[in-house]
């Protein structure tokens, strides 16, 4: 699993990105701008954030990731034990929030339990437009026409609605749908988009999935 850390503070931030990386794929930004462009490019399973940032703070981080549609679990972390800052951290969409100077251990639990929940990070049915998805039937819809996918085309969709508006690289797509179980050469992932297009797309007015050139591609509502 992939976590994202936005800590200014190079000291906390080196020796949590350390002993997180015993356990998960960790990238590490400094402040709020750097954060958000992360979260918006790749996808991450977890968020952590720092409530104190040298160009905003992390409840305006939260608020910008919402805005954008990426409902990836976040972690805030609060220099306060004061109440209005643990509100307003989960009134800005925060999950779950650790004081400073925090206890590692309980830390880790507690990145642990937000990564045991999947179900609350997305739902079972996701709508997208006029675009309807049964993630545990694994059946598709849009308007009142149903959509009959294949195995790897329906999981190549699902991925998509995980990280909606956020601009996924090919090789990111091959290493979560295929598992790196293809070539990294090969056009697997075009010509599997080119399949998706062509049943959810193509028949209707308004075109869901997005490519960015040269970057890899989105799913957004129109």
């Amino acid at each position: 699993m992939k976590l994202l850390v936005v800590e200014d503070d190079v000291d906390v931030g080196l020796a949590l990105t350390e002993e997180l990386r015993h356990s998960y794929a960790v990238d590490w930004a400094v402040n709020k701008t750097t954060g958000l462009y992360q979260a918006r490019i790749n996808p991450y399973d977890l968020l952590i954030f720092d409530l104190t940032l040298p160009d905003g703070n992390g409840l305006e981080l939260c608020n910008q990731v919402r805005a954008d549609g990426i409902s990836t679990p976040i972690l805030m972390l609060t220099a306060t034990n004061s109440a209005e800052d643990k509100v307003a951290a989960l009134d800005a969409g925060a999950d779950d929030y650790v004081t400073k100077p925090f206890h590692l251990p309980e830390l880790k639990a507690r990145i642990r339990a937000l990564l045991r929940r999947p179900e609350q990070v997305i739902p079972k049915v996701v709508e997208i437009d006029d675009l309807k998805v049964d993630l545990v039937n694994r059946t598709v819809s849009r308007g009142n026409q149903d959509i009959i996918l294949r195995r790897k085309q329906f999981d190549l969709l699902e991925f998509l609605l995980r990280h909606p508006n956020q601009v996924l690289s090919r090789g990111t797509i091959l290493e979560h749908v295929w598992e790196g179980d293809a070539d990294g050469f090969s056009n697997i992932v075009d010509v599997h988009i080119k399949y998706l297009r062509d049943k959810i797309d193509k028949p209707f007015s308004r075109h869901l999935i997005h490519t960015v050139s040269g970057v890899g591609y989105k799913l957004q509502k129109p």
